[in-house]
């Protein structure tokens, strides 16, 4: 997957609460075999990471000397390792510890593969606020908005149709006859039919 189509998957994941070490962070991630792009953020600043390959490739030569491993493998163990933290279920046997930087934030991560200490750092640069966090929030409430839209509608729909069920000669009464006590029974006049009613259904109390 290249560049921009994984960093689009990520704006689609949810944020999660996640803890690195003592600090708190809200994190959302995104992994391939072609690279990953991790975000974190402790609401006052936003950091992220974009690595492809072979900038994974080179790291973990520099991070790891006495272990040999395909970078495919390597993103592989990263993401059984980043994404079950921001699941809410840690590797017991990882641990992280963050520093902050002149260029922004390191991630430091201490763990195993293949029984050899792993070790990797993540290094976040500053992104912008309005890109990751505003607009997203500002997408989302436009989309509640308009199921809002959608509802009002349809309760408005419905109240017109109960209205004209009324008029009809339809009637919305308690009855023991055909439901339980606590229900509404829909009865109209013998021989009316409205293509949208459909009688004697229970109407349960919420």
């Amino acid at each position: 997957m290249e560049g921009p189509e994984l960093e689009s998957s990520l704006l689609t994941q949810p944020w999660a609460s996640v803890c690195f070490g003592e600090s708190a962070f809200l994190a959302k991630a995104s992994f391939r075999d072609t690279g990953y792009i991790l975000l974190i953020s402790d609401l006052s600043s936003v950091w992220y990471e974009s690595a492809d390959a072979e900038a994974v490739r080179q790291r973990s030569k520099e991070l790891n000397k006495r272990l040999t491993v395909h970078v495919s493998s390597f993103l592989h163990r990263l993401r059984n390792l980043v994404c079950p933290l921001l699941a809410g279920e840690p590797d017991t046997a990882t641990s992280f510890s963050c520093h902050h930087t002149a260029s922004g934030l390191k991630l430091h991560m201490k763990s195993d593969l293949s029984g050899l200490p792993l070790y990797w750092d993540f290094q976040f640069c500053p992104a912008p606020v309005s890109r990751h966090l505003v607009r997203p929030l500002i997408r989302m409430s436009l989309a509640l908005q308009y199921q809002v839209q959608e509802l009002t509608s349809l309760l408005i729909q419905k109240d017109a149709e109960i209205e004209d069920y009324r008029e009809s000669g339809a009637t919305l009464s308690r009855g023991e006859e055909g439901c339980s006590s606590t229900g509404l029974a829909c009865s109209a006049p013998s021989g009316y039919y409205p293509a949208r009613l459909v009688f004697h259904v229970q109407l349960h109390w919420q």
